[in-house]
């Protein structure tokens, strides 16, 4: 009944709404996140050796020189045992030395003799024989003499045969123990050095001048091998690590100007630079980000390792551009429209919407720069409590400009 009314009136109902005209502003995109502040050259210091801490030398966060001394660790147990590795060391040396000399002196001595002593009785029986041969020929010799020579110099031979094969077999026992002792003092140098570390490493110093940013360990704790004693660095510029949003990484470009905020010291800021572009997506929590490298001044040292902060990125900015509300741009696909009030007197006349297709530019948190669609002379309308759509009866009851509404009166 009430369609047939309105039809009989000639009516049609019409939607009211709020419209907004374009503006001339300057325009900063910038891109908002969280990150967190890391040193760019940070100097890990981590226990060699399972022990205990003996002293304490620093307080977190000083400032230290290079070669500071920071801890005094228990080292008793490497240094006796480093004294043992010597010891075995010296052993060692001495065995290889007396090994490329041909061996032990007395040992070497007695083998020498009692082959020289062997080969000088059997040339004697040598000499025996040949002159029982001479007298036998001559008949002052009898055969008896000549056979109980022989077999007095096949035993001298036989001698000779056996010291020179124990010689021989000494030689080689000592070749065989010059290169056994080569890999023990090569073993032994390589325990005395790892044992030096140690010892070294039982005074912990600072690698650079910085400032020691992190130090967990007190006297008396017990620190296993591989266990975390302190980090410092240079703290007058430290790297922002910014979690930015997979949407808003292809406008990010290096050299781009950053702004850090950290809540505990909400009166102040900090400036930096973009430096490595992200090249992949991870996950973090319940967001798909990418991981911005950002160079910051600290020359206070007022920015804390690992602390939290906020990262505004202002990666483009244009001068009195047409801007219109992100509100009131609608996309399709990558194709950007808005709906433009035409005909019709605002808040007087019927007038209706045309549904426009329109470049856009960068844009911040409430507007999008217009590279083509619009000018300043154009009515669009904002969303509201109706869905809008080309060629709908509208009433423009509330125009928004410069950002300063004003009412316009109903029929």
């Amino acid at each position: 009944m009430a369609f047939v009314l309105v039809k009989l009136s000639g009516r049609q109902p019409v939607a009211k709404i709020s419209a907004v005209t374009p503006m001339r502003e300057n325009l900063v995109s910038s891109i908002t996140s969280n990150g967190k502040v890391e040193p760019i050259s940070p100097y890990v210091i981590r226990a060699q050796l399972n022990t205990f801490v003996l002293q304490v030398h620093a307080t977190e966060g000083q400032k230290v020189k290079k070669g500071q001394l920071l801890l005094d660790l228990d080292v008793k147990d490497a240094s006796a045992q480093l004294a043992q590795a010597r010891q075995k060391l010296l052993s060692a040396q001495n065995d290889l030395r007396t090994a490329r000399m041909g061996g032990p002196a007395d040992q070497v001595a007695k083998v020498k003799a009692d082959l020289a002593d062997a080969v000088a009785a059997r040339d004697k029986v040598q000499r025996d024989q040949a002159a029982l041969e001479k007298l036998l020929k001559e008949q002052a010799a009898t055969k008896d003499e000549l056979a109980a020579n022989e077999l007095k110099l096949a035993k001298a031979q036989a001698d000779v045969t056996r010291l020179q094969a124990v010689k021989d077999q000494f030689d080689r026992n000592v070749g065989f123990d010059a290169q056994r002792s080569v890999l023990q003092v090569q073993q032994a140098q390589s325990e005395v050095a790892s044992l030096e570390e140690k010892v070294a490493d039982g005074r912990i110093t600072a690698p650079a001048d910085g400032t020691l940013y992190s130090l967990p360990v007190k006297r008396g704790d017990f620190v296993k091998v591989g266990d975390l004693l302190a980090e410092m660095a240079d703290l007058h510029k430290v790297r922002v690590r910014a979690f930015i949003d997979e949407p808003d990484l292809g406008s990010l470009e290096p050299n781009e100007p950053v702004r850090i905020t950290w809540d505990a010291l909400p009166s102040r800021s900090w400036q930096g630079v973009t430096e490595v572009i992200p090249k992949q997506v991870v996950q973090r929590g319940m967001r798909s980000v990418g991981e911005l490298v950002c160079s910051v001044d600290n020359s206070k040292l007022e920015l804390l390792p690992n602390i939290n902060v906020n990262v505004r990125i202002n990666s483009r900015e244009r001068i009195n551009v047409l801007t219109i509300p992100r509100g009131a741009v609608e996309a399709d696909g990558i194709k950007r429209f808005v709906f433009v009030v035409k005909g019709g007197d605002l808040g007087v006349g019927k007038s209706t919407l045309e549904k426009r297709e329109i470049k856009v530019g960068i844009a911040d948190a409430t507007s999008y720069e217009v590279l083509s669609g619009l000018s300043e002379s154009d009515v669009v309308a904002l969303p509201g409590d109706v869905d809008l759509r080309d060629g709908m009866p509208v009433q423009v009851v509330n125009m928004e400009a410069n950002n300063f509404p004003r009412h316009v009166s109903d029929d």
